[in-house]
């Protein structure tokens, strides 16, 4: 792709357009995966990308991934090799994945020198905030350097792309999407058939709890909304959302709205930064919720800060769930 002389001159001409843009199964190649170099015969493939439209002229061969959605997207279409670094990672790879060679471009997230240091011919990340000025480049700025981008489409924030509200039909998508851009539709097609396989066999809690989905915050809680992926996951297992209400994937919400609703069970986020104890201390200490049932009652979930996000694990995610909500003491009367 570029030159290391190439790459200088790039990385000068998208500080200048950024400048004037500026805002806010195993790795490695698998059985129908196209040799490095080749395009299958249905190139160019072009994609409508959060309002963004991307042409690929034929698959990626180099990968820079920012989020762990991103990284366990490839990884589960047999494409690890491709990702010549990874970034922003949300915690640990699944065990599926625990023995992944993944480079590692930053633990934060990565801006545009480093990015292009990689000599990518795809960015592909979790967050549209991923790109800007300030992180690994603004998504026109790298247009025009040759270098495509890609956005998990569950973080879609324009009307007529976010989520309204998500659902596993629209993550199935992505998958089929993400074959369709590296031609490896055939691995995507039994990705999407296990996952629709294993969600078939949830059975929602019939019981009628309700749920706080508790992601982050000590002052005011960040918690899980009525659109996006924890919405769907409560939702899939028979819980009912708190904050369903809400018309956003996320969202701040009073502990004073919380301990109204008083839910039945309380989903915590686990995250190296915020751990799921560290949450349980702070929900046992805060006088706003010390007397709330599930606190109480120690009436809790929890899942891994990436689980939480939509993905390739969401069914996993919410088989977990499913299997912590059966392990619970029924409610006292």
């Amino acid at each position: 792709m570029f030159s290391t002389p190439r790459y200088l001159a790039a990385a000068g001409a998208l500080i200048l357009l950024a400048a004037g843009c500026a805002g806010p199964s195993q790795p490695g190649s698998s059985p129908v995966d196209p040799p490095a170099g080749t395009a299958a015969a249905d190139y160019p493939v072009t994609i409508d990308n959060c309002g963004t439209p991307v042409t690929f002229e034929a698959a990626p061969q180099r990968v820079v991934t920012i989020k762990s959605t991103a990284t366990e997207m490839l990884l589960s279409l047999g494409l690890g090799s491709r990702i010549v670094g990874s970034a922003f990672a949300d915690g640990p790879l699944p065990d599926a994945y625990a023995d992944a060679r993944i480079p590692v471009l930053s633990d934060q997230l990565p801006g545009t020198e480093a990015t292009l240091a990689l000599e990518p011919d795809l960015v592909y990340g979790g967050w549209e905030s991923n790109f800007s000025a300030e992180g690994a480049g603004d998504r026109a700025s790298l247009e025009a350097l040759d270098v495509r981008t890609y956005v998990s489409p569950a973080a879609c924030k324009a009307e007529g792309y976010k989520p309204d509200p998500l659902t596993f039909d629209s993550i199935f998508n992505d998958i089929t999407e993400m074959g369709r851009i590296f031609g490896v539709e055939a691995r995507a097609d039994l990705v999407v058939s296990q996952e629709a396989d294993k969600l078939a066999g949830i059975t929602p809690d019939g019981s009628g709890l309700s749920a706080l989905w508790y992601s982050s915050g000590e002052k005011t809680p960040y918690v899980g909304a009525g659109t996006g992926a924890p919405q769907l996951l409560m939702e899939t297992v028979g819980l009912r959302n708190v904050a369903a209400g809400i018309d956003d994937s996320w969202s701040p919400m009073s502990w004073e709205a919380v301990a109204a609703a008083d839910p039945d069970v309380i989903v915590l986020v686990d995250a190296a930064w915020n751990t799921a104890e560290q949450k349980i201390d702070h929900l046992t200490a805060n006088p706003a919720t010390a007397q709330l049932r599930a606190v109480r009652e120690s009436r809790y979930l929890t899942v891994p800060f990436a689980g939480g996000e939509a993905g390739v694990r969401s069914v996993d995610t919410a088989l977990s769930l499913e299997d912590q909500l059966r392990q619970l003491d029924p409610l006292a009367p």
